[in-house]
């Protein structure tokens, strides 16, 4: 039988179902994947092994039963510490778990360990590594829960995004990195830091993956992503509102993936961006930042001196504007998102890049969220696929944007694409 640690998430359910693999086979063989790449890659800020295997001996029956899950470090978990990326909160202990935490677990998936963040999931890293080259940085914030996908130490985890944090170190790391629609996953139990932004979603090996575990947290429809389309999608291309920030590999993916669309059968249409989306992502640092000095105000006050400088200089000169600003981008913001419903009108989904290129090299800087940004304040759901690899033989990816509560079809239009990539 394969390494149960190379299946996905879809493949082991079935496994499960039928009585080919048990819950603690599979727990066995990610914790033994673990234990090998964990030294070099450095996925876990928590990872007790014996506590994994309770878990797994008591899933709960359910889509996800016997399906481990990896938890981003800004997620309250009742049974494990939730430190956020900060050594302000070391050693904490919640009573219970966040929302999308008990989703998970409802529905029967295990939770294996947590996944190391950035600083309060802002700028500062952790100590992962890139599995596909260690000397590179795997993105970030959610940078364990990436490493942890990718390296198959387990099959699904919890992201979070508020500017590119699912999506970019997702394409760095080779993986599939769904943002769902804002709000779709409840916050309660999250360490919110933007207010406006902050968005619950998840790491896969495979947009199947990402179908069965929305579809089985969320209790909505997520129809098969492999089922047959009716018609080709229309697509929209854009590089966003920085094309000059995308490297000259970046660019050539694009656009083979626009011809392999096309090839398919697909309309792809370049079009301009408009003018409110482009003001918007001007506006986006302001919208952040503020809102996360608004939501660090205990530890800004209380625990200065154990906040990062990084983090520090931009909740300073978060500082230096009158609220008036922080409306001014939210309005900016709203106004952004009729633009958008009115630019895609007739259109599945926008096709652009996940990243500037690929993961840089160093751990001390995660990357830059220049093709994240806008798409992630517009509210609907953003995924990056991956789509073949750069100069350094480090991954690559192309990323779909959709429209508010339009979430499994664009999942289904990200694979439809996926399979024209492939030929």
């Amino acid at each position: 039988m394969t390494d149960p640690s190379r299946l996905t998430a879809t493949e082991a359910a079935r496994a499960i179902a039928a009585g080919r693999l048990s819950t603690s086979e599979l727990m066995e063989a990610c914790l033994a994947r673990a234990a090998a790449r964990e030294p070099a890659v450095r996925a876990f800020i928590h990872l007790d092994p014996g506590q994994a295997r309770r878990n797994a001996a008591r899933a709960r029956p359910g889509p996800l039963s016997g399906i481990p899950v990896g938890v981003k470090d800004v997620l309250d978990t009742a049974d494990m510490p939730t430190a956020y990326g900060s050594p302000i909160w070391a050693g904490h202990r919640p009573r219970g778990d966040a929302a999308a935490v008990a989703a998970a677990r409802a529905a029967g998936g295990v939770v294996m360990g947590k996944t190391v963040t950035t600083e309060f999931a802002t700028r500062h890293p952790g100590a992962t590594a890139n599995p596909h080259n260690v000397a590179h940085t795997p993105g970030g914030s959610s940078s364990g829960s990436a490493a942890a996908v990718a390296d198959f130490m387990l099959p699904i985890a919890f992201g979070t995004q508020t500017a590119g944090s699912i999506v970019r170190p997702a394409a760095y790391c080779g993986v599939v990195g769904f943002k769902p629609s804002y709000g779709t996953f409840h916050r309660g139990g999250m360490k919110v830091c933007s207010e406006s932004l902050d968005t619950i979603g998840l790491m896969a090996r495979s947009l199947a993956d990402c179908a069965l575990a929305m579809g089985a947290m969320t209790g909505r429809d997520y129809p098969d992503p492999e089922a047959k389309r009716d018609r080709p999608p229309r697509l929209l291309l854009s590089l966003g509102q920085a094309p000059e920030a995308a490297a000259p590999e970046t660019v050539a993916l694009l656009h083979r993936a626009a011809d392999a669309a096309r090839k398919a059968g697909a309309e792809v249409v370049e079009a301009p961006l408009p003018a409110a989306l482009a003001e918007a992502a001007e506006l986006h640092p302001y919208l952040m930042n503020m809102e996360t000095r608004q939501g660090l105000a205990w530890e800004y006050a209380e625990a200065r001196a154990q906040i990062s400088p990084v983090l520090l200089d931009r909740l300073d000169w978060a500082g230096g504007f009158p609220p008036a600003k922080l409306g001014e981008a939210r309005r900016a913001a709203m106004a952004a998102r009729a633009a958008f419903l009115d630019w895609t009108a007739g259109f599945d989904a926008v096709l652009t890049p996940s990243a500037p290129g690929e993961a840089p090299q160093g751990l001390g800087h995660t990357g830059e969220a220049t093709f994240n940004l806008l798409w992630t304040l517009l509210y609907g759901p953003n995924v990056t696929i991956p789509a073949g690899t750069g100069p350094a033989g480090l991954p690559l990816g192309v990323q779909l944007v959709g429209r508010i509560a339009k979430d499994p079809a664009l999942i289904a239009t990200a694979r439809w694409l996926q399979a024209a990539l492939d030929g």
